[in-house]
């Protein structure tokens, strides 16, 4: 069945202020938000994309759909919301790396629900991207996670979740509840390697493999930061994708823009084993420069980094 668009996610954007300098209170105004970090990601591999969320009628909302405008990423899914703000976050950096804080409780995108949500993108795209932090934040807004992902199975299109475990905003049991029963919703299962570690109780990576494996996971990448990533599909053996070195200056958003770029690429034909190879130049990329998405490369830099 044809498709309108490669990509499409779902979660909540915020407005960035990332601190310039350690030493001084000055910040630099960006946007993060993991889906939709990772749907710029692959709307700059070059593929078609469409994010589904909730913004407040602010300022700050304003901001967002004008980003994602510019970026070629669809917004018709996305709301306006008049009686709840847009979520912001800061980001401060000193010597044990950087911390974030949060400004979301009670955000436009933690009052999605099923019934409220045009989810018709979910339908119409070959990769539906979701992530633990969508469905940490309300249990409105894990709702409509789930929905949509019944959506994008239903209409034939495949599913990749990033757990993207988050203890700040849910307690443990039920965290690990809700990413237990997802992976078996889900085509690819994109963790790190600390929240695996985590879920699974082990730091063995094919240990690891097997416990995604028992929870209904078919095709895992494990991201291993400056490592590189571990991957397989159903019933192979985890194989390494070692990342190049790169003199990093900020890893805020680099999972997320792994995981745009790897789903850009597969949805473009490629190989697991050479979209893995990308996504990690890509991410290794993002790390050049301060923020989650001013950072994110386009397509010709990655491929000029692999040469």
């Amino acid at each position: 069945m044809s498709k309108d668009f490669d990509v499409v996610a779902l979660g909540e954007a915020m407005v960035e202020f990332n601190q310039a300098k350690s030493s001084e209170p000055l910040y630099r105004q960006g946007f993060g938000g993991d889906t939709s970090n990772a749907v710029i990601a692959a709307s700059r591999q070059g593929a078609r994309t469409a994010y589904l969320s909730r913004v407040g009628e602010d300022h700050f909302g304003r901001m967002l759909l004008d980003l994602w405008q510019a970026e070629g990423v669809d917004v018709s899914g996305v709301a306006r919301d008049a009686q709840a703000p847009t979520g912001l976050y800061f980001v401060n950096h000193g010597p044990s790396g950087h911390a974030f804080s949060y400004l979301r409780a009670g955000s436009a995108a933690s009052r999605m629900q099923p019934q409220a949500m045009d989810l018709s993108a979910a339908q119409r795209t070959r990769w539906f991207h979701v992530s633990g932090i969508s469905q940490a934040i309300s249990a409105h807004a894990c709702d409509t996670v789930f929905a949509a992902i019944e959506a994008a199975r239903a209409a034939g299109g495949k599913v990749s979740f990033d757990p993207n475990l988050r203890l700040s905003l849910w307690p443990m049991a039920r965290a690990r509840a809700t990413i237990c029963a997802t992976i078996a919703l889900t085509d690819l299962f994109l963790p790190s390697l600390d929240e695996a570690v985590t879920l699974a109780g082990t730091d063995d990576v094919p240990s690891i493999f097997a416990w995604a494996r028992a929870h209904g996971a078919r095709t895992v990448v494990l991201k291993a930061g400056p490592s590189g990533a571990w991957y397989a599909e159903q019933g192979a053996e985890p194989q390494l994708a070692a990342s190049r070195a790169v003199q990093a200056v900020d890893a805020t958003g680099a999972g997320d823009c792994f995981d745009g770029s790897l789903l850009a690429r597969l949805a473009a034909g490629d190989t697991l084993a050479d979209a893995v190879r990308y996504a990690n130049a890509s991410a290794g990329l993002s790390t050049l420069g301060h923020g989650a998405v001013a950072p994110i490369p386009t397509a010709a830099q990655v491929r000029a980094a692999l040469g």
